[in-house]
This record gives C-alpha cells, sequence and structure tokens, in this order.
C-alpha cells in the first residue's frame, strides 16, 4: 500500500515539476528585428527572443545561444559553429553575435534556451535560420545590363529582359540576388518571384542601392527555364518631386541578375545577366509612372516566348559599380488589406463612382469581363466635392490614372505593378457591362510592419482618430516615411518623420524601417553636416537645413533608442548626429540660429484677414534656436548612454550657452516669450529653455493662450507632437484633454466629425461650409498630426518605458484618466513582450488591469489613490509581497511590481477627482 502511495506521490511531484518547468518558454526569435531572414549582412548580428510564463516576476538570469550548419547538427549538439556556453546576464535583446567570421551565401540554424532567476530552465526553442548575402561585392559575377536601343529617359514601355536557361543536374536550392535602375519584378517558368513590391526600394541609389535575395527552388525545373525581368521607371527615373522632373537618378533603367543553382552532388552553376539576355519593349506595361499611373494591355502578357524573334532585341552590357549594392535592413513592400467597395454609385455628373469607405494606399484589383481591345480607365481620387462629384484638383499635376486594355477572355484579372494610388474613391470609365462590388478589391500596400499598438476608449470619435492616425501610417509608410501618397509629391519629409516617430513606434514595428532610412539620411546628409529637408535628397541642394526638419538627424535616432534600446543604432548615428548640431554651429553668431532658410511651425492657425491679431505666428528663429537646443540635448543624451564622456562635457558646456543666448534673445525680464503663440510656450517649456522658476508661468501662459481660443489649438507641425505632453507635465492635463475631445475647428476631431478615415494635411482640409482648403496643397492623408497618438498611449492609457532604462526594460505604467472617459486600454508589444494597460470608471470605483512581459520590471502609479485602500486580485495590495509600495512624486500610491498580470480596483479620492 505504501508503495502504491509512494509511486502515486512521486508522479504528482513528477507532473507538477513538468507543469511548471513547461511554464518558462520562448517565442518572437528575431535577428537582427527579422524572423528567418535570407541575403543578410553579417555586420551586427544581434539575437533577440520573448520569454512566455504565466509566472509572476520572471526575470531570465542566462541564456545559451548555439549555432549551426544544418539543423541536424543543432538538434544532435555537434559540429556547432558557435556557443555561448552558460551567459550570466538578463539581456535577451540585441544580443551581439561574436563567434567565428560567417561564410558568403549560406544558411545557418540557431537556437537559445534560458533560465530564470527561480532556477527554473527553457526548453531549446524552436530551431531559427537566417542565411546570408552577397558579404563581398566581389562575388557579383552577373553584368548590369541595359536596352541596346536608347530611350534617354522619355515616358514609354517598361522593358522585359529575358533569358533561357538549362539545369542539367538535380536541384538542391537556388537562390536569385537580384537589383535593378527602376522597380522590377521577376518571374520564371510564368510564377512571380516572391511576394516584394516596389523593389529594390527607393534609397539614395547612388550611395546605397540594395538587393533582394530570394529562393527560387520551387520555380526550377529539370531541363530548360525561362525567366522575364520587367522594369518599370519608378522612382528612378520616373516623374519625382514637383513640374513634371524626371531622371533623376539615371535615364536607362537597368537590370542585376544573379541565380545560382546549388546541385544535389554539390556544384553550383550560375545564370547571370550578361550579353546574352533580350530585350523586348513589346510587354504589357506600356507605361507606368508612380504619379501618373498605369497603362497595361493584357493582349501581351508574356508566359513563354521565342527569344530569336524579330521583336527580342541584344540588351547591352554596362559598366556600372557594384560598390554600392548592399542587402535591405528593412522589410519590404508588400500586400494587406483587402476592401471592398462599400457602394458603387453614379454622381451627379453621371460618373460611375465606387467607395470603398476608406482613404487608403495602394490600387486596385478588378475582374472584368469585356470585348478584346476594351480599355477600361481608373481614377482615384479622395473625396468628392460639395455636390458629390468626383474630386481631383488637390492632386496637382498627378494623374493616378489606370488603364487596362481587356484580353475579351473570359474573365481578364488585372492590378497595375509599378504605381501606387492614394484613394477613397475610383471612377470607371470604358467598362459596358454593369460593374459590381465584388469586381472591384481594394488593396492596401505598404512596408510589412508588424502591428505592434492598440488604442482603445469609451468615446468613438477619439477611437476613430486612432484608426486614421493607423491608416495615415500605412499610407504614408511606403518603404519611406512620405508626406503624402496621392498627389505630385510623395517625399521623404524630415520633418514629417520626426514629429510623428514616437506614435509611429507604438502602432507598428518600425525598427527596420526607420533604421534603412536613417542610413539614406546618413550618406545624404552634405559634407558641412546639413540636413537634406527629404531623404532620399532629390531636391535642390539649398533645399536644406530647416530648424525641426534637419533636426531629424538627432531626434529619431535618440527617440529610436528610447523606444527599443539599441545602442548600436545610436552608435551607428551618432557621427551624423554631431554633424548636424556642428552646422548650425558654423553658421550661428553668438550662438544664436538666426539665419538659413525654415519652415517654421508649417501650416500653423491663421485667418486670411486678422485684424484681430489671432493667427498664431511664431517666430522662425525662436523656433531655430529651441530646436539648436534640443539637438545638443540629444547629443549629449546620446554621448552619454554611448559612455563617451569627453563628448557630455563638450556639448553640455554648448547647450549652456545656447540656453543663455534664448534668453537674452526672446525671453522678456517677466519672462514672456517675443512669440506669444501656444507653440513658441509649448516648445520653450518641451525642451526646458526657461529656467525652473520662470517654467510654471509659462505653462500659466500657455493654458490662457488654449483658453483665449475657446479650448482650441493653434499649433503647426513643430507645435503639434508637444502641445498635450506639455500641458500634463505641467498639471493641465484636463486642458489637453478639452484640447483632444474639441470638436470644431481647428481640431483633431474635426476632420473626424466630417467624415476623414485618416489623418488630413491641413486642419480644416474641408471647410465647415463644404468647400476645400487652397488646391495647392491640400492632402487628405498626411500623418503629421496623428502625432497626439503618442500622447493617447501614453497619457491616456498610460504605457511609458523609463528614460534610464531604454526599450522598455523597465516600465512605467501611469494612466492619467479625464475627458469623461469612462473607460480606456492600450496593448503594446515591445521587444520583451506585450506591455498592457486598461482602466475603466464605474461611479467612484476605479479598476485598473496591467499585463507586464518577463524579463521586465514596472512601476504602476494610481490615478487619485493617495488615501484609498488598493485591492489587487481581490487582496489588499498592502500585504502582498510581490508588491512593493513606492515613494512617488505626486501624493497618489505606487507599487514596483515584475512581469505577470495584475488588477487593481479602488475607491477614488474625492478631493483629487
Amino acid at each position: 500500500m505504501r508503495t502504491k502511495k509512494s509511486l502515486l506521490f512521486f508522479l504528482f511531484q513528477f507532473a507538477a515539476i513538468f507543469t511548471f518547468a513547461q511554464s518558462l518558454s520562448l517565442s518572437g526569435l528575431t535577428l537582427n528585428y527579422q524572423s528567418n531572414p535570407i541575403g543578410i549582412d553579417t555586420a551586427g548580428i544581434r539575437f533577440g527572443w520573448k520569454i512566455k510564463t504565466d509566472l509572476r516576476q520572471t526575470m531570465q538570469k542566462s541564456y545559451e545561444i548555439r549555432l549551426a550548419h544544418s539543423q541536424n547538427d543543432l538538434l544532435n549538439n555537434k559540429n556547432l559553429i558557435w556557443n555561448t556556453g552558460k551567459v550570466n546576464s538578463d539581456q535577451s535583446t540585441h544580443v551581439v553575435y561574436n563567434g567565428p567570421k560567417l561564410k558568403d551565401r549560406q544558411r545557418y540554424f540557431w537556437q537559445v534556451k534560458i533560465t530564470d532567476e527561480k532556477k527554473n530552465n527553457s526548453a531549446w526553442s524552436e530551431v531559427q535560420f537566417f542565411e546570408t548575402g552577397m558579404l563581398n561585392n566581389t562575388n557579383w559575377t552577373a553584368d548590369w545590363i541595359e536596352s541596346a536601343m536608347a530611350t534617354d529617359g522619355k515616358v514609354g514601355p517598361a522593358p522585359i529582359f529575358a533569358r533561357q536557361f538549362e539545369v542539367k543536374k538535380n536541384i538542391k536550392s537556388a537562390r536569385l540576388y537580384i537589383t535593378s535602375h527602376g522597380l522590377y519584378e521577376a518571374t520564371i517558368n510564368g510564377k512571380r518571384v516572391g511576394d516584394q513590391y516596389f523593389t529594390p526600394g527607393w534609397t539614395s541609389y547612388h550611395k546605397r542601392l540594395q538587393y533582394q535575395t530570394y529562393d527560387v527552388t520551387s520555380l526550377l525545373k529539370s531541363g530548360n527555364n525561362e525567366t522575364f525581368v520587367t522594369v518599370g521607371d519608378g522612382w528612378y527615373r520616373g516623374n519625382l518631386e514637383f513640374k513634371g522632373k524626371r531622371n533623376t537618378y539615371g535615364k536607362e533603367v537597368g537590370l542585376l541578375y544573379q541565380l545560382e543553382v546549388t546541385h544535389a552532388d554539390g556544384s553550383v552553376t550560375t545564370t547571370n545577366s550578361d550579353g546574352n539576355w533580350k530585350v523586348s519593349f513589346d510587354g504589357p506595361v506600356k507605361k507606368s509612372d508612380i504619379y501618373n499611373g498605369e497603362t497595361f494591355n493584357a493582349l501581351l502578357v508574356k508566359t513563354a516566348t521565342n527569344l530569336k524573334s524579330s521583336s527580342w532585341k541584344t540588351v547591352k552590357v554596362a559598366d556600372y559599380s557594384k560598390d554600392n549594392l548592399v542587402a535591405p535592413v528593412g522589410p519590404a513592400v508588400s500586400k494587406h488589406e483587402n476592401i471592398s467597395p462599400v457602394k458603387i454609385f453614379k454622381t451627379p455628373k453621371g460618373e460611375m463612382v465606387a467607395d470603398f469607405g476608406q482613404n487608403m494606399v495602394g490600387w486596385v484589383k478588378l475582374k472584368l469581363h469585356g470585348n478584346k481591345g476594351d480599355t477600361v480607365t481608373i481614377n482615384h481620387a479622395e473625396v468628392l466635392d460639395q455636390q458629390g462629384n468626383f474630386y481631383t484638383d488637390n492632386l496637382r499635376a498627378a494623374k493616378q490614372e489606370n488603364k487596362y486594355i481587356l484580353t475579351g477572355g473570359k474573365e481578364d484579372i488585372l492590378e497595375p505593378h509599378f504605381t501606387f494610388q492614394g484613394f477613397r474613391y475610383v471612377k470607371i470609365s470604358g467598362y459596358k457591362t454593369p460593374m459590381d462590388k465584388d469586381d472591384l478589391t481594394g488593396i492596401a500596400i505598404y512596408s510589412d510592419m508588424k502591428p505592434t499598438g492598440e488604442f482603445t476608449s469609451s468615446n468613438p470619435l477619439i477611437n476613430q482618430l486612432q484608426s486614421n492616425i493607423q491608416w495615415g501610417q500605412k499610407g504614408n509608410f511606403l518603404d519611406v516615411p512620405t508626406d503624402c501618397p496621392q498627389r505630385d509629391e510623395r517625399l521623404g519629409w524630415t520633418g514629417d518623420a520626426q514629429v510623428f516617430f514616437n506614435t509611429a513606434a507604438f502602432n507598428m514595428d518600425v525598427s527596420g524601417f526607420f533604421s534603412k532610412w536613417l542610413l539614406d539620411l546618413s550618406v545624404d546628409q552634405h559634407d558641412n553636416g546639413n540636413v537634406p529637408v527629404v531623404i532620399p535628397d532629390c531636391r535642390a541642394k539649398a533645399n536644406a537645413g530647416s530648424a525641426g526638419w534637419g533636426d531629424v538627424a538627432t531626434i529619431i535616432p535618440y527617440n529610436y533608442y528610447q523606444a527599443y534600446g539599441d545602442k548600436d543604432l545610436l552608435a551607428r548615428q551618432f557621427n551624423s548626429m554631431k554633424a548636424w548640431v556642428s552646422y548650425i554651429k558654423s553658421i550661428s553668431k553668438e550662438n544664436l540660429w538666426n539665419s538659413g532658410p525654415h519652415y517654421g511651425d508649417w501650416l500653423f492657425y491663421t485667418m486670411a484677414d486678422d485684424r484681430d491679431g489671432k493667427a498664431a505666428l511664431t517666430d522662425k528663429f525662436l523656433i531655430a534656436q529651441i530646436f539648436y537646443a534640443a539637438s545638443t540635448q540629444n547629443v549629449i543624451d546620446a554621448a552619454r548612454a554611448l559612455g563617451k564622456n569627453d563628448e557630455v562635457n563638450i556639448y553640455e558646456a554648448r547647450l549652456k550657452d545656447i540656453k543663455n543666448a534664448f534668453m537674452r534673445e526672446y525671453v522678456t525680464p517677466s519672462g514672456r516669450l517675443v512669440s506669444s503663440s501656444q507653440t513658441a510656450y509649448v516648445l520653450a517649456l518641451n525642451f526646458d529653455m526657461l529656467p525652473e522658476d520662470l517654467r510654471s508661468q509659462a505653462a500659466a501662459r500657455l493654458a490662457e493662450n488654449v483658453a483665449s481660443y475657446k479650448n482650441h489649438l493653434t499649433t503647426g507641425f513643430l507645435g503639434t507632437p508637444y502641445l498635450c505632453h506639455v500641458l500634463t507635465r505641467f498639471g493641465y492635463t484636463d486642458v489637453a484633454y478639452k484640447l483632444l475631445l474639441q470638436e470644431t475647428y481647428p481640431s483633431w476631431l474635426y476632420p473626424v466629425k466630417k467624415g476623414a478615415t485618416t489623418i488630413w494635411e491641413r486642419w480644416d482640409g474641408i471647410k465647415p461650409d463644404g468647400s476645400f482648403q487652397a488646391t495647392s496643397m491640400n492632402s487628405f492623408n498626411h500623418y503629421a498630426y496623428g502625432a497626439i497618438g503618442d500622447w493617447m498611449y501614453k497619457t491616456v492609457a498610460g504605457i511609458n518605458s523609463d528614460p534610464k532604462s531604454p526599450g522598455y526594460k523597465k516600465i512605467i505604467i501611469a494612466p492619467q484618466p479625464g475627458g469623461d472617459f469612462k473607460h480606456a486600454a492600450a496593448r503594446f508589444e515591445s521587444l520583451y513582450g506585450e506591455i498592457s494597460s486598461a482602466w475603466k470608471t464605474d461611479g467612484d470605483k476605479f479598476t485598473l488591469d496591467v499585463s507586464i512581459p518577463a524579463n521586465t520590471t514596472a512601476t504602476v502609479m494610481l490615478p487619485a489613490s493617495e488615501n484609498a485602500a488598493i485591492i489587487e486580485g481581490g487582496k489588499d495590495a498592502d500585504g502582498l509581497t510581490d508588491l512593493k509600495k513606492i515613494k512617488s512624486p505626486s501624493k497618489n500610491k505606487s507599487f514596483e511590481l515584475g512581469s505577470g498580470k495584475y488588477h487593481f480596483e479602488y475607491t477614488l479620492n474625492k478631493i483629487s477627482r
């Protein structure tokens, strides 16, 4: 009997231990922010993982990583290339590879396991892999090829480059390394290569031209094979910037193509672009342009052909350096949401229009039944005019027009290849058959960034605002952070990008996206340190050096470090940061930046007949001086994070001089600024330009200014991102809520009430009477004012990273309810896992649900709780050992806690409310 009991006891204990051990596992494994990437550079390989557990207060104690050439070797722990052994560290992000030098164009497999501080061990993670690309540009054996018939950069058909080749031996694997001058789309044996679009992407081509790596093993066959590559104009030589400007980077499109087939016997055969290729201009893409759209003749689609026919011509081998070729570090552009029209109708003018219900970026996929040779035209618009007619005046010179010539077959399935449109509405012309909603599908196209953030509340207008912010980000994060996606512009404006970065990093994983873009910023930065206003730089050299625009060189790198805890990127951009500040110093006089071209507080509140002086004009040089200080502070903070103490001392002395000069030039002895606008006070307070004894009265003046405009904001691009943050910092959160919830112009909710589904460029893109703002500049998809999202995440929901522990290693949860919200919630997928904060009120009862990921700690600050009895998980919080009560700057109760899920309840202090 005792034996049976002992056995049962043993089994029970074993089951308990097994279950306990299984509660610790690893997920979300990445290498350089990517999952199982192929074709990467090895410079700075870094590993990351997330810890999954149901246990509270879990911190990593140690990790072990192993790496091998094959999955079998890895799993059998033999022939390892690298094994860290047990490393006593809680680091689970940006863990640097320091093993033997990796080989070119090789696949590697890796795993990690960890131990927590309670001595629990995880199992080895699932096997991950990565594959190196062209680590040395001498490994390129392919030639650049172009059409021998020069086009001189004129608009015309997209050439098709073609080659037939034979595979004689059994195929083990195959890789295609490819890039182009222009945008390419490749097929092998009639099947599209990859699911990426607008490749090779938009970079500063002469300095950094990306190539892509594709696993094309499944597309090849033994025997005869055929490959086509169509190359459109794209950013390389198509319309770019304004006034019909073309051929920014070159006049002829070209191709570089290297296909390597590894056979079962280990041998490798290569098919390269060279003089043996053919080219034809008789393909289906008759015209393609990012601004103007595409003409596609479906009758000319080629799946197989005789390359000896007269339509195929010999190519020309071109002599271009391959030293500028780089592997991508950011995500490719891909297809995302499919959206059906909400209705198809005829306008008062009698035009057939489809409404997709959402302003979006991408294109419309068509399924049409028509006669052979029929031409169907699709035009794109964001809004309808006052009469309900199709409106395109705000597109300026951009046509946004796709034309399709039908085959007359059973069904034509059609979509463009080298263009994208910004639209909610499409006008269909030339289609003779009644159209059904199933005939059209709107396809959203943007860089492949994982969603990381959600924000919801009890206010449906605010929820729509959050949706508008996210859709604005999707539409304008198409390989570069464009200002707008529809008119003849679509450029990487630096001011727009820097004001929105923090919001962007909540909504989506923008790590790779901005890492790539910042590389182009570095190479396009002028030799004297000046920063262009658009990146990649395609404007005249004089268009550089604007305050708040050029400061992107310091603002995004340091905010990136705060969001992702990435010192490597900070170190990479540090010289660029210093160069920008040195440029400002070089043109300053007596520490004042009071020269140069500046956009100022772009699109601030103004009026045509300003007899009362209500236009919110802010002195441009006052703004410049503040951003001079802000960038200098960013250099100081970056130097301190990187351990460059000598640099800290140098720039701290300079910052003191900059702020003293600001006080002399722009502040009266009583503390009044020479510009009395909201933006002036917001920037001065946000960047600590005033001594502490003058800050509270400046904040009071800001609040009074808001009240004088009847609780309306008057800020433009530079003031808006910081407005609510500053009000909250200085005790005016109630005023910030009034601004957030204001429904009349100018405000965030005015466009929402007007039916906006994205953020507008202007506060009054559509005026109260239904008329439009200036057609010369009136985008209805411009994300800059969506920067309020950062305040909604950080203040309304209360999710913050402790600045002293960047990247959410230490978290601060500090919601500040207000604005008659009954509830609000946000979640954010950090590099450690999901952080969430959800609060609600029911009378005086307040509840807060918090989730903190493993391997992090958090401080939770409970609002209006000074005298409250706090209940957590049904128990008195003061008696719980896993909650440490701490002193808070406010009198409200705060707790330090570890990972896990927590549920707080208490009665709000009536005095505090």
